[in-house]
């Protein structure tokens, strides 16, 4: 990229593409209420931010969005810039405990708080359970509340994710949303991994019971700006070791492969799935390749971090003190993405590199 690239740069940039990919989708929520759960994490970033964005340039198609999140480290700094927005209304609270009034009208719900990070569910079972059941569970009931007035919650996008697959068998690499999956109910990744099969069939049954409008996502390996450095993921990981100045160490082989998709690509695939997304469906969002391995992923960046950055260090490979570090962690992970593709036009165009060079960019400038 013959661009100087900086934080601002790649914020702009990446708003532009999502906003011009995803216009049909905001158009459909132009003027609409909008409740968004975890809006504190990483998929929230990008997701209000592009929101407020689409706001700015009408503001007779402004989407008026309610962030709710516990803030259990405090109220992120680029959140805290936001608030005073006239569109953006931030409510500090648990969602296993909030009940929302009934009378408030949301016409549209994405659920996304969750403790996402192995790294974290794996220290707070307990809490990544409650997070993802109870919290469901309310938002549920708020549905059922509406659906008896003249304004109905007109779609809820529910998180899940690609770990209801757990470890798929080799005949199902790409893997398509009817594998029904090979996953440990007791193993230290089960408090995140169960639970979200658990809320799949939860929507699945209100939508078929009750007649609720609801979808599922099962994000692949997402990555970019917006997720905190010490998250615990893989891309963090590794940025966190080439920003500080150190080799990047690795803890384990190396061997596993996983495909990575920018975090622009996969807001649009959400917005597509929350306004055209088929009730009781769920729909794998990521990108079919490249598939790499996790060592040659390290590498990649550390090539892209020279070339640009001055980056000196090199790949270490270090075993990790922790027993459970790859206990049930999948060997491969790459999504069949064809029926988001056909039934709902999704089509992610972000490269491996392009969307490295960004995030350790987006990294470099906090």
């Amino acid at each position: 990229m013959e661009v100087k690239i900086s934080k601002q740069w790649v914020e702009e940039n990446d708003s532009e593409y999502i906003l011009v990919q995803a216009k049909d989708e905001f158009e459909v929520l132009s003027g609409k209420n909008l409740l968004f759960t975890g809006a504190g994490g990483f998929l929230g970033y990008y997701f209000i931010k592009s929101i407020l964005f689409w706001s700015d340039l009408d503001p007779k198609k402004a989407i008026h969005i309610t962030g709710l999140d516990n803030f259990s480290g405090g109220i992120p700094l680029w959140l805290s810039k936001l608030q005073k927005r006239p569109n953006l209304k931030i409510i500090k609270q648990d969602v296993t405990k909030y009940e929302i009034p009934k009378t408030q009208v949301f016409d549209y719900i994405i659920h996304a708080a969750s403790i996402a990070s192995p790294k974290f569910y794996r220290m707070h079972p307990i809490e990544t359970i409650n997070a993802n059941v109870q919290g469901l569970q309310r938002i549920l009931d708020y549905m059922l509340k509406r659906k008896k007035s003249s304004l109905p919650v007109r779609n809820l996008l529910n998180f899940s994710s690609s770990e209801i697959y757990g470890d798929p068998t080799a005949g199902n690499i790409p893997t398509p949303e009817d594998y029904r999956g090979n996953v440990s109910c007791t193993g230290p990744r089960a408090c995140y991994d169960e639970t979200k099969r658990f809320c799949e069939t939860l929507c699945v049954n209100y939508a078929r019971v009750y007649g609720l409008p609801i979808s599922s996502a099962r994000p692949f390996n997402n990555y970019g700006p917006g997720m905190k450095i010490a998250d615990g993921r893989v891309v963090a990981d590794f940025s966190n070791s080439i920003v500080g100045g150190h080799d990047v160490i690795m803890h384990s082989d190396g061997n596993p492969t996983r495909t990575f998709c920018y975090v622009t690509d996969a807001i649009i695939g959400y917005l597509k799935i929350l306004t055209h997304g088929e009730s009781g469906q769920a729909y794998n969002i990521g990108v079919m390749g490249p598939e790499i391995t996790i060592k040659d992923l390290a590498l990649r960046m550390i090539e892209i971090a020279k070339a640009h950055f001055n980056y000196k260090g090199k790949l270490v490979k270090k075993l990790s003190q922790d027993k459970d570090y790859l206990t049930d962690s999948p060997q491969r992970r790459c999504p069949d993405i064809s029926k988001a593709q056909n039934k709902l036009g999704y089509n992610p165009s972000i490269s491996l590199d392009e969307g490295l060079l960004k995030t350790l960019a987006w990294y470099y400038n906090l």
